[in-house]
């Protein structure tokens, strides 16, 4: 049976565990993030596409489904800002904790514009766009 304990102990070790591969193979390296989002080093872009292409083949294999929804007005600009952050600030939302982990500081700031993007991203929301939350909870 499974306990709330053991699945959140589960969770903290493989958080760990990708983490510590994710600091160790670059991916939490500011240096390597922009190489690859310059395309001056194509490794990491490879390393993405053969980890989408191996979710498609498992997906397929589990015959995991999308579920029916539609996709709101605030998909488009939402991952374009989520790409532009994401390619100025070095990483996205879990990277600068690896960073961190791996005493980077800077990512403090990063960290820091996460959580007032958040807020910001609510606050508009809720005066201006109204647009359903969907899954994401915003």
């Amino acid at each position: 049976m499974r306990t709330r304990g053991a699945i959140l102990a589960g969770n903290v070790v493989a958080g760990l565990m990708l983490g510590f591969t994710v600091a160790n193979i670059g991916f939490g390296d500011y240096t390597q993030l922009n190489r690859m989002f310059t395309f001056q080093d194509l490794r990491m872009l490879f390393s993405f596409a053969g980890a989408v292409a191996i979710l498609i083949v498992v997906f397929a294999l589990l015959r995991v489904r999308r579920t029916p929804g539609r996709i709101h007005a605030g998909v488009v600009p939402g991952a374009v800002m989520f790409g532009a952050g994401w390619a100025i600030s070095g990483g996205c939302p879990a990277i600068p904790i690896v960073q961190l982990a791996t005493g980077y500081l800077p990512a403090l700031i990063t960290i820091a514009g996460i959580a007032v993007g958040i807020r910001l991203c609510r606050w508009a929301n809720g005066k201006y766009f109204r647009l359903d939350r969907g899954s994401c909870g915003l």
